[in-house]
């Protein structure tokens, strides 16, 4: 049974920093496809992820977020770590990562098998 614990969310003045963990058990991250997501107040979750990180070291941000959000993962401590800057209002939402087994990490929320229960980010003055 693969979990994910996700934390490090909070309340961050815009322009700020923070960096969100996922923890997977259950399953060494190595065979890991992750993916995070997030969910703006009053709004689904989104379908496509925000970053992806492949077992292989690739990864990928989506446009509207490169350059502020970065992903990187710690296979010796089976964490993937989101890492955002210069934080903007509209990145309030809770995030999630996701899992996929495999080694390549779907773009998509539809293709993730499981999912923690996500981190809540603010971003207010």
């Amino acid at each position: 049974q693969v979990q994910l614990v996700e934390s490090g969310g909070g309340l961050v003045q815009p322009g700020g920093s923070l960096r969100l963990s996922c923890v997977a058990s259950g399953i060494k991250l190595d065979y890991l496809g992750i993916g995070w997501f997030r969910q703006a107040p009053g709004k689904e979750r989104e379908g496509v992820s925000v970053c992806i990180s492949s077992s292989d070291g690739s990864t990928y941000c989506a446009d509207s977020v490169k350059g502020r959000f970065s992903v990187s993962r710690d296979n010796g401590k089976n964490t993937v770590y989101l890492e955002i800057i210069s934080l903007k209002p509209e990145d309030t939402a809770v995030y999630y990562c996701a899992a996929s087994v495999g080694f390549i990490a779907p773009k998509f929320a539809g293709e993730y098998e499981y999912w923690g229960q996500g981190t809540q980010v603010t971003v207010s003055s």
